[in-house]
């Protein structure tokens, strides 16, 4: 199974790689016949609606669609890694989302937001989006609390994966559900 973990945010000082790299380091010890890529959105140029075709035709013109088109298809599960910004979640997230359709048809999905209190409205809404593009989000999902964690100088998780430690078993479930809806 080829899973592919977005990190959502594109600010400047972010925690999604770290998390990102937590969950990827889950992922890889979750079983035998996964891979997993980490894909950030921060390195990929997905200008706001810049096609002139609907993602659901596939009709893409674009070269940079046309690649994330591609690396999108390859993917057999996604991790979304994304904060809570304003109650939402990020615009740059919704975007990528935006920029295909049948690439994720069917696919599923594991949250894992991340905020003060853990995501948890950012992740409802966004779960509408995946229900929206027929993705499968999965029943297990990992809220990250930030106000139970410590920071370093420059505001990057102390020790995460010790940190993050109480969330491994959420993230193995999740693989395991996915594993058995992959076989499917």
């Amino acid at each position: 199974m080829n899973i592919k973990i977005i990190i959502g945010s594109v600010r400047q000082g972010r925690i999604g790689p770290q998390i990102a790299h937590w969950a990827y380091n889950n992922i890889q010890n979750a079983g035998t016949n996964v891979s997993a890529e980490i894909v950030d959105l921060s390195l990929w140029h997905l200008p706001m609606d810049d096609e002139p075709h609907l993602p659901a035709t596939g009709k893409y013109l674009k070269p940079h669609t046309k690649l994330w088109s591609e690396k999108i298809a390859e993917g057999d599960m996604f991790v979304f890694v994304f904060p809570q910004y304003n109650w939402g979640y990020p615009a740059a997230l919704k975007n990528a989302i935006d920029h295909l359709y049948n690439e994720w048809k069917d696919k599923p999905a594991l949250m894992i937001s991340y905020a003060n209190r853990g995501g948890s409205k950012a992740a409802a809404q966004f779960k509408d989006v995946l229900d929206g593009i027929h993705m499968r989000p999965l029943s297990t999902a990992v809220e990250i609390k930030l106000s139970e964690l410590t920071f370093d100088d420059q505001g990057q998780i102390a020790c995460c994966d010790v940190q993050l430690e109480k969330y491994n078993d959420l993230v193995k479930r999740a693989v395991d559900e996915a594993g058995s809806l992959f076989r499917q």
